[in-house]
């Protein structure tokens, strides 16, 4: 890394691009941390969750891992690292709507379901990519945008009313708590994505240019990404502890 571009970027008083930079370092520190967290938490967990928290512990690992490659394009070139965030997201994303079948696999979900899960979210990525990374300058993004959302809506739609939410109540309160926070995470706090793609890209609110300069959106989007990614895999440690203590006192 040329650590030159480091020294210019954190001379003189704060600004974003320090801001921007800080976080992705602490961001990749954060997200290695918690992959050593759910891997080593897998000796602490029944058997049937430990493919979870292996699953946790591979996005957060995944992320830190093109954290480095992001914080390092960042801090030589001054852009935003739209091609590796999308890359990571491709990766992690997927893997992240993996934890709601794997959370109502108890409960009787199918591989279909699975395979639902992963396209729409697959899909959703790539259509966003080609907006905000092949068209992102013209005014037709919007309509990729508009594309994107709605693999997006029916995620929602899965995990809130539909397949999702229905094997959630039947495998039992917890799971079903369990359920219903990571459904909110998705409604929530992936709504930073949507926003970061209206304010980056020319057009993209429905043709509309707001003229606005989205550099601390790389600020919003790596705080965003270290709480959505870490608070995934914290809520299934928490289901596999109380389900597990739960099975313990009855025992």
């Amino acid at each position: 890394m040329d650590h030159s571009g480091a020294l210019e970027l954190f001379a003189g008083k704060f600004n974003v691009q320090q801001g921007v930079a800080f976080t992705f370092f602490i961001g990749s520190m954060a997200m290695m941390a918690a992959t050593a967290f759910f891997w080593l938490s897998m000796r602490e967990v029944g058997e049937r969750w430990r493919t979870s928290m292996l699953v946790s512990g591979l996005i957060t690992f995944i992320a830190a891992v093109h954290y480095f490659y992001m914080r390092d394009f960042y801090l030589a070139h001054k852009l935003s690292p739209t091609f590796f965030r999308y890359v990571d997201w491709l990766l992690t994303v997927p893997l992240m709507c993996v934890e709601f079948y794997l959370i109502t696999k108890k409960a009787g979900a199918k591989i279909e379901l699975l395979w639902k899960l992963i396209a729409a979210s697959v899909a959703m990525l790539v259509l966003g990519y080609i907006g905000e990374g092949i068209y992102r300058d013209e005014a037709v993004s919007w309509v990729w945008g508009f594309l994107s959302s709605l693999p997006y809506f029916y995620i929602l739609y899965l995990v809130w009313s539909g397949e999702v939410a229905a094997l959630a109540a039947q495998a039992g309160p917890l799971v079903q708590k369990a359920n219903r926070v990571l459904a909110w995470f998705v409604l929530v706090g992936w709504a930073i994505y949507p926003i970061g793609y209206i304010l980056g890209t020319k057009g993209g609110l429905f043709g509309m240019d707001l003229g606005t300069d989205a550099g601390f959106m790389d600020l919003v989007y790596n705080i965003g990404d270290a709480i959505n990614k870490i608070g995934f895999g914290l809520v299934i440690y928490a289901l596999a502890r109380s389900e597990d203590s739960a099975e313990s006192s009855k025992a």
